[in-house]
């Protein structure tokens, strides 16, 4: 994990300031039900999973060049609530990280549930991997990455060595067992 993207995005979430990441804080609100964003078959969660959030992110995708063409590296996003109020950061793993209790989880794609969306980075459904604490993301199994905006790697070849950051904006479903 960069620790140089999570010390920056918890300065933005403001968590130096509070000492904690429970400090004053409320239960974050999701932006929306699921049933509001479309979702192709591809990327659907499996039958037997509930919506347990669903948030925006605005952040980059990090690209880094290899071998004369740019491969993805990390992305650093904030995902907020219904209230635009910061309350996760997402990094690589990829793992995303609740500022409000500290739960996180990790996940990692699901082989061919992928969405190509033209000029955006693809939507996608992964399961998890790992997860971390009680709180938000204590019994995650799915996330989706939905409606993409941006974040493409540049087109061309690039120098060895270089990285590049594009802005990138998403949506992102976490889903838990219904039972």
């Amino acid at each position: 994990m960069n620790v140089r993207v999570l010390v920056g995005a918890a300065a933005l979430l403001g968590l130096a300031a509070c000492g904690s990441p429970t400090a004053g804080t409320a239960t974050p609100t999701p932006v929306a039900q699921a049933q509001d964003t479309p979702v192709v078959a591809a990327v659907q969660v499996p039958a037997g999973q509930k919506l347990v959030g669903e948030y925006r992110a605005t952040g980059v995708q990090t690209y880094s060049c290899t071998g004369n063409a740019w491969k993805g590296l990390e992305p650093a996003a904030t995902l907020v609530d219904k209230n635009d109020k910061p309350i996760i950061i997402h990094s690589r793993g990829p793992v995303w990280i609740s500022a409000v209790d500290g739960s996180a989880v990790e996940a990692t794609p699901v082989d061919g549930a992928k969405n190509d969306v033209k000029g955006a980075v693809p939507e996608l459904l992964l399961k998890t991997k790992t997860v971390r604490g009680e709180g938000l993301f204590g019994k995650v199994s799915y996330v989706q990455r939905l409606a993409t905006e941006g974040g493409v790697a540049p087109a061309g070849g690039c120098k060895a060595g270089a990285q590049t950051s594009v802005p990138y904006k998403a949506l992102y479903t976490f889903y838990a067992p219904a039972n």
